[in-house]
Formats: structure tokens, sequence, C-alpha cells
């Protein structure tokens, strides 16, 4: 089975929660994570948790801890580079990334993500949605593209560092440079893509959840 390991992103500072680890906040009885290791781990080969600080909080979890090789806490990009870099000791060709506080992404992330991918000479795509947001990041053709969950190359790591030192932190910026796609991802009512950003959310999940 060609390797493809999935990074989960937990990078960010949780301001808007006040600080800490949003991942290890229950929901439904059980962190955060687990939601998302549970989701994420039938649809990919082998997966890590990108996080900075001490990695012991996260011992229970049973994942590789990859801190951010970039100071200053660029972003969601940083991340990428993290799992991109762990990857390429994997020998693997890309990773797949998915958002530490997202607790109800689709099943079929990684098939739809792969499936938009073919005919890419570097696999760089990311999820997307229908609808209308104004904190999302949109692309051309209108749709809600959700920037910490995609598919992203390997071999392009050392242009992301790069890009990375010169200051970019926009993630769509760095992906439309290098011909990224959109995969698009029914909504039906609800974003798959809910993240927990504050207090309303996360009652908001718990409900979901329950």
């Amino acid at each position: 089975m060609t390797p493809l390991p999935g990074v989960i992103l937990a990078g960010g500072l949780a301001t808007r929660m006040g600080g800490g680890d949003k991942g290890l906040i229950a929901v439904a009885g059980k962190p955060l994570l687990a939601h998302v290791i549970d989701r994420l781990a039938p649809q990919v080969t082998a997966m890590a948790l990108n996080a900075n600080g001490e990695a012991s909080r996260f011992a229970p979890l049973d994942l590789p801890v990859l801190p951010d090789s970039v100071g200053g806490f660029p972003g969601p990009l940083a991340g990428v580079l993290a799992g991109l870099d762990w990857a390429a000791g994997q020998g693997a060709r890309c990773i797949v990334t998915v958002a530490a506080d997202t607790p109800f992404f689709p099943a079929e992330l990684v098939a739809r993500l792969l499936s938009a991918s073919e005919g890419q000479a570097h696999p760089l795509v990311l999820a997307a949605t229908e609808g209308d947001a104004q904190t999302k990041s949109k692309s051309r053709s209108g749709l809600i593209r959700h920037p910490t969950f995609g598919l992203w190359p390997v071999c392009l790591r050392d242009d992301l560092r790069a890009a990375l030192g010169e200051g970019l932190k926009k993630v769509v910026l760095w992906t439309d440079r290098h011909g990224g796609r959109e995969a698009v991802f029914p909504s039906d009512g609800f974003d798959p893509f809910f993240n927990v950003n504050t207090p309303d959310d996360l009652a908001a999940a718990e409900a979901l959840a329950r």
C-alpha cells in the first residue's frame, strides 16, 4: 500500500478559546482530538500531530508530535511543512492534513481529495464547500476553501520552507502559486468543516456529537 500519512494540525494558539489546547477539550466525553483521530485513522496509513510546546501532554494519544520548524507561529503552513518533512522520512509522496478542532469532517475526505488530484504532477488539493461565508477563503469560482484540510506534495516542501522564510502565511497564496485544486464537499445545510473556535462553538459541537 502506498504510504499516505495524515497530519492533524494543532499548532495554533486558540486565542478565541482563551488559549491552551483546544484539541484536549472534551466533547461528548472524549477530547476533540480523539474524535478527529477516529475519523482520520481509517483514511490514512499513519498519523502524526503537529503541535508546539511540551509533547508529553499528548502522550495518551500515542502519536508522533511534530513541532513547527519555523518560529513565530506563522500559521497552518508551518504545520504542513512539519508534516511534509516527517512524511519524507517514510517515503511518502504526499500527506493529508486535517484540523484538530473539526470533529465532523467527511469520512470520504481522503478519497475526494485524491480524486480531485488526478492528473496533477504534484498532488495539491484543498477541501471546499459551496455556500456563503465571510470568514473563509473563497476561490475564483466562489467556493469556500478550508485551508487546513488538504492534500500536499512532499516534493514541494523546500519551496514551502523558502516561502515561509520570506514571510508567507496565507495558505491559498501558496497553493494557487502551484496550481492547487479544490475538492468540493456537499454541505446540505450543515458545514462538515465546522470547527470549534469559541465557547458557543463548543456547545454546538456537544449538541451535534450527542
